[in-house]
């Protein structure tokens, strides 16, 4: 089964009077790239918590935020009073150099005021907020896995249909190989029967003829993408992180399209390779987001 590395997930804890938020997604990325948000009191446990999204998640872009908020009323918001009382002071000053009547109402002036309110926050954060932090990070995981996995099902469908399309390109090319080779012989008697001058050895022109058409034989071509193919559907359905692997067997099969295209010389298989390339480089192209 196939996992996308595209999710994303959030889960929240309460403890002691905070609520614990913790929200995480990913985008597709080669190694773990993994980006924190967190406040201060949980600075301590950041290394901890890197390395568990790493473990679980292994690889892509991976943005962790995690936010405290109160849920007592102990801890509320109080008025900065240090910063009101300097804000007054200029206002007083600002007043009497510039000939300007005070104000009527400070109350409602001062508290439009940036940092006018202060939350006392906690340095450190006890243990029973740390253990919320870590059973919301588990959670938001877990949501985030289960997300990764609903975007691979809709990737295994895609892939599927995409190796579907190839194979049946491919299970086409036999009928213009007699066709082909029949082109190669005339054009190969024509040339020689302009030459009207020279002799030539029929059995020479045979062997020769021979040759140039096992040249641009496509039978070992034609084996090895059918069997990648099957490989690409198999790959699919095993465990795992399999989106590096399923790389290197679309480069495969992309190495033996354009095989096929440089010794097909015939203008019906061209567009057969054509078509078999577009729907490799869609392939391709999704197969940067599997885990």
């Amino acid at each position: 089964m196939l996992y996308s590395m595209t999710g994303f997930g959030k889960a929240t804890a309460e403890a002691h009077g905070k609520k614990v938020t913790v929200e995480i997604k990913s985008l597709n990325s080669k190694q773990a790239d993994i980006a924190v948000r967190l406040p201060s009191s949980l600075r301590e446990v950041e290394l901890a918590m890197r390395t568990r999204v790493a473990e679980a998640l292994q690889r892509g872009k991976i943005d962790l935020t995690v936010s405290v908020e109160s849920t007592s009323a102990e801890s509320a918001q109080t008025l900065n009073i240090p910063a009101l009382k300097a804000y007054k002071e200029q206002i007083v000053k600002m007043s009497s150099e510039l000939g300007l009547p005070e104000p009527s109402d400070w109350h409602a002036l001062l508290m439009r005021f940036p940092d006018s309110m202060k939350t006392e926050t906690a340095q450190h954060a006890d243990d029973s907020e740390v253990n919320a932090t870590m059973t919301a990070l588990d959670e938001a995981i877990k949501a985030l896995v289960d997300h990764r996995r609903k975007e691979g099902e809709k990737l295994e469908d895609f892939f599927a249909l995409r190796i579907k399309r190839i194979a049946e390109r491919l299970a086409e090319v036999p009928r213009f190989e007699g066709e082909r080779t029949q082109r190669v012989r005339e054009r190969m008697e024509e040339g020689l029967a302009n030459l009207v001058s020279v002799d030539f050895d029929r059995s020479r022109l045979e062997q020769e003829l021979f040759y140039y058409i096992e040249k641009f034989d496509i039978t070992e071509e034609k084996q090895r993408l059918a069997q990648h193919l099957e490989y690409f559907i198999e790959t699919m359905d095993c465990d795992g992180s399999q989106g590096k692997k399923l790389g290197f067997i679309s480069q495969e099969m992309g190495r033996e399209i354009n095989t096929l295209g440089s010794k097909s010389n015939h203008s019906e298989l061209q567009k057969l390779v054509v078509m078999m390339k577009d729907e490799l480089e869609q392939i391709k192209e999704q197969v940067l987001n599997v885990m």
